[in-house]
């Protein structure tokens, strides 16, 4: 007598977003380079089911991420790096060893979860090299005093000042950004404003392609990036809410539900 075995029906989960809107659904996490967010980002990416990742990076650093996790050596760019570009790099490949990261962790979680759900990526971002030249190129004398400055304070309070920072931009995003647009109007401009307008222009490119996408950069660009994509359903998933226990659980269950807020 053979038993009868039940059916188990499987269902894909579909986020709520897509079902009332039939449009672009955007999840954008806003992460912090330096800190170890490779689990929440990987649990955000792998229970949204994207069909695209869409990370703050450009082709060189990609393939150059994607190499040292394979354990191949290779430059970010064929261009010899400059002194500035050297001088950023190497304060948060410090700064990421302190808190048990690598630089690009993030990246390389969201790539990977990214990857086994069979999404696309896609690196959105513009030639970093470059960009962080021309800031240096188009600084007036005082501002890269002022930013001189600021990069030996940064070195010597270490953990302690990048907590603070990032405790007074997630407390008043707004005053934070123009305070650093008038210390830094160079710096904001080239590292942040020119950048949002590419960034965004890939999203919305995309949006034409994918149905369904995440998008990780940093927690400085998401306002900025938002204000600028055409019309997508946007969730917003802050650097603040990775960092927090309570938040995160908050986090987890909506994108687990699929919902569209917390």
């Amino acid at each position: 007598m053979h038993r009868r075995v039940p059916l188990v029906r499987h269902t894909l989960r579909v986020p709520a977003a897509l079902s009332l809107f039939q449009k672009a659904m955007i999840t954008i996490i806003g992460t912090g380079h330096v800190f170890n967010l490779a689990e929440p980002v990987a649990f955000i990416v792998h229970h949204t089911w994207p069909d695209a990742v869409l990370i703050e990076l450009d082709m060189g650093r990609y393939n150059y991420l994607m190499g040292s996790q394979d354990g191949a050596p290779g430059n970010v760019t064929a261009k010899k790096a400059s002194a500035i570009y050297k001088q950023a790099s190497k304060y948060q490949a410090k700064m990421s060893e302190e808190y048990g990261n690598k630089v690009g962790g993030e990246f390389l979680a969201a790539v990977n979860m990214g990857k086994l759900c069979g999404a696309e990526i896609v690196p959105i971002d513009t030639n970093a090299q470059q960009v962080m030249d021309e800031m240096w190129a188009e600084m007036s004398a005082s501002e890269k005093i002022r930013y001189r400055l600021s990069g030996l304070r940064d070195s010597i309070g270490g953990k302690r000042k990048i907590e603070e920072t990032q405790q007074r931009f997630a407390t008043d995003e707004s005053r934070y950004m123009d305070d650093m647009r008038r210390r830094y109007p160079t710096l904001v401009r080239k590292l942040i404003d020119e950048r949002n307008v590419y960034m965004a222009g890939q999203i919305n490119d995309a949006s034409n392609k994918f149905s369904n996408m995440v998008v990780v950069v940093g927690d400085g660009h998401v306002e900025g990036i938002c204000a600028l994509l055409k019309d997508p359903v946007v969730r917003k998933i802050r650097l603040a809410d990775l960092m927090d226990k309570g938040r995160m659980d908050s986090v987890r269950k909506m994108v687990y539900n699929g919902d569209e807020t917390r």
